[in-house]
This record gives C-alpha cells, structure tokens and sequence, in this order.
C-alpha cells in the first residue's frame, strides 16, 4: 500500500507577496514588550479595521482580506501575544482581560482613537474581554465583529469538557509537535469547497506557531468563557461558515442570541470563513467601518 502523498507546502511566491504587500512589524507598547503586527490600506474616511486571530493561525492570515479591503479601510492584524514574536501575557493561565490589556497598549502605541474589532474564533474571545460594560477599551470600540466565535469552556458545568479539551490539545502537541499538529488539524479548519491555496496557507500559519503561546491560549480556551462578556457595550455582529464543524452555526448562534442578534452564515464556508471566502468578508467589514464612522 503506498502512503499518502504529503500535501503540497504554500509556494514560496506567496510567503514573498506576503512580505511585499501586507509586512510585519514589532509595536514597541508602553507598558514594555512589542506586539508585531501586519497592516494594510489607509482607509477612506472609515474606521480603522483592528483584526484578532484565532488559537492556531496568525496575522498573515488576514492577508486575502487586506487584498480584498484594498485602499478601502486601514486594517490592523496582530500576532496575538505569544504569536509571532509578539511579547506573551504574563500569566501561565490567563484570562481575555489579559489580552484585551495588551489590545489597548497596542491601540495606544498605534494611536487608535476608535475602531471596529474583529474577533476570529479564539480572537472572538479575546475581544469579548476588551469590549464587555466597564472595560477600558469599551468607549473606543464602534463595533464589535465575532466570527466563528468560540465560547471557550470557563463558565461553571463546563469543568469536564474544559479538562478534555486542554488534554486532547496538549496531547497532541507534545506527540505532533508544531508542524505535524498543523498537518493534522488544518483540514478541520476549512469546508470541502476550499481552494488548494486556502488549505496551504491554514496549514501555513498553523505550522508557524510558538508552543509556549499555543498552550497560553489552550488555558484561556479552556479557562475563559466568552458568554460572561456579553452582551457588548456597542453594536455587534456575530457570523459563521455554513460548514464550521469547530465553532458550528448552533454554537455560533447561541453567541448571536446572547448579544440579542441574528446569525449571519457564509454559505458554503467553513471555520476559517475569511481565509477561504475573503471578498465578501472584506465587504462587510468595509460596511460596518463606514457605518459606524458616520
């Protein structure tokens, strides 16, 4: 029996444009430690576009939405910390609220007065702890954007499911390692319709992670839970992939139903909707910085 052939790696074509047209850089904050971040457009009278991503991907992911946003909006990812060569938060254990302080240091440094927030999956969770009534960065964020949010699994009666989780994930990391993790879960992470090069740059980022920050994020997964920050203090949107199989649309509705929302689904899309469907989530996200700018 011949084994399966290894999938193709991304092209070296796309790390170069990726470094041409969407370049990271280190933030240095106030408070000490650097964030790096990736940042694309000047905007047209909108809203900056400030972009969280989720527990196995980073800020190069946001790459096909800054195309896609163009000259449309300024747009802000980062490498959350203890991503990329961002500075990690402090705490083994911690908490969105550990997050979304290092979020305001970055929109401090950046000189951010306002802005829409966009939270994908695990990014969903760190920007409930920053937008939730009585956070300091409540009054800066004009709308709160959560795609494929995940919940995480802090909240009480959850204690079994969270402990699951932390060992399922942990196990496979200390057994795969990076690199043979993102060649076994990235396929989760995409629909069946996805393009090759949607499923090479999932695995891409997956396959660049730090192991101390990935196991930060594991404990504020499976720590933290998204539902105690809400509803927001501002106007939110919450959406899915029609064919998420991680964060499913019965999840994801259960979040919208919290912030006294509707789901709004990407049909045929999968968990990272914005990877493989850029276009009209750069479309929305352009729509809400204008709307909320007015």
């Amino acid at each position: 029996m011949t084994a399966a052939a290894a999938p193709a790696p991304l092209p070296e074509a796309e790390v170069e444009a990726l470094d041409r047209r969407f370049p990271v850089r280190e933030v240095a904050l106030a408070q000490g430690g650097v964030v790096a971040v990736r940042e694309a457009g000047q905007g047209a009278g909108g809203l900056p576009l400030v972009c969280l991503h989720g527990i196995g991907s980073g800020s190069a992911s946001w790459l096909g939405v800054a195309d896609a946003v163009g000259g449309g909006a300024r747009l802000i990812a980062w490498d959350a910390p203890g991503y990329g060569t961002s500075t990690p938060v402090a705490r083994p254990a911690p908490r969105a609220t550990d997050y979304a302080a290092r979020l305001a240091g970055l929109l401090d440094a950046l000189g951010i007065a306002r802005c829409v927030l966009v939270g994908h999956s695990l990014g969903a969770l760190m920007a409930g702890g920053a937008v939730h009534a009585g956070a300091p960065l409540a009054g800066r964020i004009a709308r709160l954007v959560l795609m494929s949010p995940a919940r995480g699994y802090g909240a009480a009666g959850r204690e079994a499911q969270a402990q699951k989780v932390r060992s399922e994930r942990l196990a496979t990391l200390d057994q795969l390692g990076i690199v043979g993790m993102a060649m076994q879960r990235s396929a989760r992470l995409v629909s069946d319709n996805a393009s090759e090069r949607a499923r090479q740059w999932v695995r891409w980022n997956m396959g660049r992670l730090n192991d101390a920050g990935y196991r930060q994020a594991v404990e504020l997964l499976t720590g933290d839970d998204l539902l105690a920050y809400l509803p927001p203090a501002m106007p939110v949107q919450v959406l899915c992939g029609s064919e998420d199989v991680v964060t499913t649309p019965l999840a994801c509705g259960e979040v919208a139903r919290a912030c006294g929302v509707e789901l709004a689904l990407l049909p045929g899309a999968g968990h990272a909707c914005y990877v493989e469907q850029p276009a009209p989530v750069a479309q929305l996200l352009m729509a809400a910085a204008q709307e909320q700018d007015a």
